[in-house]
């Protein structure tokens, strides 16, 4: 079989596969994404919810410490027997409305573990795993080209982090046959997107419709499926000589709308 005529259902067979906040929306059709091609995979978060794959093994855990990002780590290497995939997709994001002088001093420093320094510590807990195996890091970060600020500053300033962190740490690893990479979501249908989108449109006194007019591709939002195809893309030998990139998936928001 040509390299580029790949059987999906076996793409990543033997792969071991950690995604953080794989429990529910972009994780968890992540995680199903990598168990459909033949992945064994460890999700993490605090809970489970009723879209968490069955196949997957769930470890609680809460890596907005370095003790927690320390322990999912260490009990997820063992669990999979080794590493070859990490996916950093937890994050959360909160409005504080009207604007950022609003968010309180609690907020800022939760906002940054949760959305940057949990990538970052749950990501050198596992890096001698990845450079065994020449692994591959996808870190997901937010908004594409958009730069959030306001009642989501704190949000944006995060994902900023992340992703500078992100290009250092490709440039760093490189040399060791370990990959990193970004991809950034627009407007996709989530839960906790959908919270915040709610806030916002009740904000501005529009509804989903106009909302999502703003999306160059069709009027239209996207899905965690959407999301899921570009981090397992990015995570496969497919993109073998792809990293520090960012690959943005949002329909042209915030790029081809001019926003």
């Amino acid at each position: 079989m040509s390299e580029y005529l790949l059987d999906l259902t076996k793409e990543f067979a033997g792969r071991r596969v950690l995604v953080t906040g794989g429990t529910r929306g972009i994780g968890a059709a992540t995680a199903q994404r990598f168990i459909d091609g033949g992945a064994k995979v460890v999700v993490t978060a605090r809970n489970t919810h009723a879209e968490t794959p069955k196949s997957a093994t769930f470890i609680a855990g809460d890596t907005r410490t370095l003790e927690g990002a320390q322990k999912v780590a260490r009990e997820a290497i063992a669990a999979l027997g080794g590493l070859d995939i990490l996916i950093n997709n937890a994050g959360a994001a909160r409005l504080h409305l009207p604007a950022s002088t609003a968010i309180s001093d609690e907020e800022w420093v939760d906002s940054l573990n949760i959305n940057f320094l949990a990538a970052l510590r749950i990501t050198y807990a596992s890096l001698d795993e990845l450079v065994k195996t020449k692994g591959s890091i996808v870190n997901v970060t937010a908004g594409g080209r958009i730069a959030f600020g306001g009642p989501m500053a704190h949000y944006g300033a995060a994902k900023a982090a992340l992703n500078n962190w992100s290009e250092s740490l490709a440039k760093e690893v490189a040399p060791k046959g370990v990959r990193v990479n970004i991809v950034s979501p627009g407007p996709i249908i989530t839960p906790g997107g959908d919270e915040v989108r709610n806030t916002i449109t009740q904000a501005m006194g529009i509804t989903d419709a106009q909302f999502f007019a703003t999306v160059p591709l069709e009027g239209r939002a996207g899905k965690a499926q959407d999301l899921a195809e570009a981090i397992v893309f990015l995570a496969s030998q497919r993109a073998s000589y792809i990293t520090g990139d960012t690959l943005f998936v949002g329909g042209g928001w915030g790029t081809l709308a001019g926003i």
